[in-house]
C-alpha cells in the first residue's frame, strides 16, 4: 500500500480540498484523486533519506547534557543582563569554530543546540572548509568556547551518527 500510495492521508486531504474548491462530481474525483496520487509520490520522492543512528543510547545522554546547558546559560545571560553591570572584560563577538561533523542530520542538530542556547547563535557552516561561524554574547576565551563545542557536542554527535 505504502509503493502505491506512499502518503495515504496526504492524498485523501488533497482530494477533499480538490473536491471542496470544486464541484462534487464523477468528474472531479477522478481528476482530484488522480491529481492526489501524483503529488503524493512526487513528494516521496522528494524525501531525503533518515538518519543512521549508531549510538541510540547516547541520544539520552545528549538530551540531559544539553537541558542542563540550556538552564546554565539562561541563568548567566540572566544575570549578565540583570545586573546592569558591563565588565570590560566581557565582551560579545564572533568565533570561528573547525568542525569534523560531516553528517547532514548531525549538523542541524548541532545548530539547533547552539541556537538553543541562551548566549549564542549559530550564524553560518562553511562545508567546503568544514568552518562554523559562532555568535557568543559573553565571549571571554575563544579556545574554552572551541573545546565546549567540539567536546561537548562535536564528539558526541559524532558518536551517535557517524
Amino acid at each position: 500500500m505504502s509503493r502505491l500510495i506512499p502518503h495515504p492521508l496526504l492524498s485523501l486531504a488533497m482530494l477533499i480540498m480538490w473536491l471542496m474548491l470544486t464541484r462534487f462530481s464523477l468528474g472531479n474525483v477522478v481528476l482530484g484523486g488522480a491529481i492526489a496520487l501524483i503529488a503524493g509520490r512526487g513528494l516521496a520522492a522528494l524525501e531525503p533519506a533518515g538518519p543512521r543512528l549508531r549510538r541510540w543510547d547516547q541520544i539520552v545522554r545528549l538530551f540531559f547534557i544539553v537541558g542542563w546547558d540550556i538552564i546554565r546559560s539562561n541563568a548567566a545571560v540572566a544575570t549578565l543582563i540583570l545586573s546592569g553591570e558591563r565588565n570590560k572584560a566581557r565582551k560579545s563577538g564572533f568565533l570561528e569554530i573547525p568542525l569534523e561533523l560531516k553528517d547532514r542530520h548531525a549538523l542541524a542538530i548541532l545548530a539547533i543546540i547552539i541556537t538553543a542556547t541562551p548566549g549564542t547563535a549559530w550564524l553560518e557552516h562553511d562545508a567546503e572548509n568544514d568552518v562554523l561561524l559562532l555568535h557568543v554574547f559573553d565571549l571571554v576565551d575563544d579556545e574554552a568556547w572551541r573545546k565546549l563545542i567540539k567536546t561537548r557536542y562535536e564528539a558526541l554527535l559524532m558518536e551517535i551518527f557517524e
